[in-house]
C-alpha cells in the first residue's frame, strides 16, 4: 500500500484512519507532533488549522505518495481554504469522516463541496467506527 499523509482540523479522525489502516486497536490521543505508521502520515491538526504551519504540511508531504485532505461532515466550521490541494504536486484525495453521525445528508453533501473547492481529485465518504467505506479506501490506496 501506498503511504498516505492525513491533513486536518483537530478531531476529524485522521488518528483514527491511521489506526484502521494499520490494523491497530483504536486509542483516542491527542497528536501533538507527525506521527508516522507503516503505511500513514498522522500531522497535528493545528498544521490545517494555522497556516503558519503549511510550509510543515508541504515538506512532510515529501514522504508521502497520496495527500489525504481529511474533513469531518458534523464540523460547522469551513476550514480547508479554496485551491489548497494546488501546493501539493501529488494526487490528492478528499476524505469525509464521520457519515453516519451526519445531521442529514445535505452535511456530506456540504463537505464534499467544500472539498471540491479545495481541488481535491477524488472523494471517499467514510466512517471509520462503523466500518463504512473504508474497503473502497483501501483498494484505492492499494493501486500506488
Amino acid at each position: 500500500m501506498s503511504r498516505v499523509i492525513f491533513i486536518g482540523k483537530t478531531g476529524c479522525g485522521k488518528t483514527t484512519l491511521c489506526q484502521k489502516l494499520n490494523e491497530l486497536e483504536f486509542e483516542y490521543k491527542k497528536t501533538q507532533a507527525v506521527e508516522l505508521y507503516d503505511n500513514a502520515i498522522d500531522t497535528p491538526g493545528e498544521y490545517m488549522e494555522n497556516r503558519n504551519y503549511y510550509n510543515a504540511l508541504i515538506v512532510t508531504a515529501a514522504d508521502a505518495d497520496v495527500i489525504a485532505l481529511v474533513y469531518d461532515c458534523t464540523s460547522e466550521e469551513g476550514y480547508i481554504p479554496p485551491a489548497f490541494a494546488s501546493i501539493f504536486p501529488k494526487e490528492v484525495i478528499g476524505i469525509i469522516t464521520k457519515i453516519s453521525l451526519a445531521k442529514n445528508k445535505e452535511h456530506i453533501e456540504i463537505a464534499k463541496d467544500k472539498l471540491e473547492i479545495a481541488g481535491v481529485g477524488r472523494i471517499f465518504k467514510v466512517d471509520t467506527i462503523q466500518n463504512i467505506g473504508i474497503d473502497k479506501l483501501l483498494k484505492y490506496l492499494n493501486q500506488f
